[in-house]
């Protein structure tokens, strides 16, 4: 090749590498706008709920609208659009969050905010799918794992530093300013959706085969282990603040830094854990269960030291959203031509995990001490541990073994 070919292909492989990366950042983008989204309320149940003149409690079924919304409509919407254009699912599901969310910030009636709420938990789930496929379709198959972690970080980066921006900006202005700067990094996001992600089109067949494949009991046996390692964890961090009060001895402020370490580990560890999800998924989730079990104990063992209590809380981020993108793989990689359906899936089962760890973990404390979630946590970890031995005998279907997805076209730029 001469020197001009060679400096012509090599433009033309930064170019489509710029458009690539460009890509992944704006589904990033997408995924940290609906996880602020989701998230903000924990943070601002006070405020909504004297708003809205409702308890504590009721406010606090906003959140569980929104995870409901998501475990269940996100699956169904993925179903009836599974044969549309990835690129114009994208669109819709924000297009739709975008609304959902400014219905929020106008209402002042309860029952219609639950509405909105489940319907942007609904909307964030197909667009996870949707990002996911997209994001598969963007790189070759062995760096499948740390696209998926692109588009799961921006959730986690949400939780680490947009929701703790955002209550601030509550305390502020109102929890309606934070919800309205949502609506606008929505639009921001969805903008960038029109101009930067390639039309990706799904060649793999109807609802009916999808169904069949993407529900295969090898694909339940890994939303089985999504479901316990979640609900683990939601067992103990859902009461990491009493805990941080009552067993390590620190409040007001310490309290925040030990949850903007926890934030920054997710953030790190679902970053990091795309490219173990890349090496060996099926390990890597036998190694992160075991990590969160033994964090869990340390927690439970050494939480009265503040300096080791910060460095386990660090480490169950590290360990549990560290598993995150390999979940994420061997579900899509075991349901074979299913893929595109079971994009959405695993989601599904962490936010039940959560719900049921969180229920869990209030159970232990309700009847015990503040250190009961941990051990909570650390029962259901160390079942997880069984369960993710177990799932990695497990094997992709035979006629398409190398199948990771639903085969995706990638069509122009728009």
């Amino acid at each position: 090749m001469s020197l001009e070919n060679k400096t012509a292909a090599n433009e033309i492989g930064s170019r489509s590498s710029t458009r690539v990366n460009l890509a992944l950042a704006t589904l990033f983008l997408g995924t940290f706008v609906l996880g602020c989204a989701e998230m903000l309320v924990v943070g601002m149940l006070d405020l909504i709920a004297a708003d809205l003149r409702v308890s504590i409690a009721a406010a606090g079924a906003l959140l569980t609208a929104q995870a409901l919304g998501m475990a269940v409509g996100g699956p169904i919407l993925t179903a009836l659009t599974i044969k549309l254009d990835k690129r114009t699912v994208l669109v819709s599901a924000l297009g739709v969050s975008l609304v959902a969310n400014l219905v929020l910030v106008l209402t002042a009636d309860y029952g219609l905010s639950i509405a909105a709420r489940g319907l942007a938990g609904a909307a964030q789930g197909l667009f996870m799918a949707a990002g996911f496929a997209v994001g598969i379709s963007l790189v070759p198959v062995e760096r499948t794992g740390r696209a998926m972690s692109v588009v799961i970080s921006g959730f986690a980066v949400s939780s680490a530093v947009g929701v703790p921006l955002g209550t601030l900006v509550g305390q502020l202005l109102g929890w309606r300013g934070s919800f309205t700067a949502v609506v606008v990094l929505a639009g921001i996001a969805l903008a960038a959706t029109l101009g930067v992600i390639p039309s990706v089109r799904s060649t793999g067949g109807g609802v009916g085969k999808q169904v069949r494949h993407a529900f295969a009991p090898r694909v339940h046996a890994v939303l089985g282990l999504s479901f316990l390692a979640f609900a683990g964890l939601a067992a103990f961090f859902t009461y990491v603040v009493p805990f941080l009060q009552s067993v390590t001895g620190i409040s007001g402020a310490m309290v925040s830094v030990f949850l903007m370490a926890y934030g920054v580990a997710t953030a790190v560890g679902t970053f990091g854990g795309g490219r173990f999800a890349d090496a060996n998924a099926a390990r890597t989730l036998i190694v992160g269960t075991s990590g969160v079990a033994v964090s869990l104990a340390a927690l439970y063992l050494l939480g009265g030291i503040a300096f080791l209590a910060a460095l386990a809380l660090f480490a169950v981020g590290l360990f549990g959203m560290g598993m995150a993108p390999s979940l994420q793989y061997r579900v899509v990689e075991l349901a074979g031509p299913g893929g595109q359906l079971a994009q959405s899936l695993p989601a599904s089962a962490a936010n039940l995990g959560i719900a049921f760890g969180s229920v869990a973990g209030g159970l232990a404390i309700g009847s015990s001490t503040a250190s009961a979630a941990a051990v909570t946590g650390l029962i259901i970890a160390v079942i997880s541990i069984g369960a993710a031995l177990a799932t990695n005998f497990l094997n992709p279907p035979v006629a398409e073994p190398a199948s990771l997805a639903v085969e995706q076209t990638v069509g122009e730029a728009a």
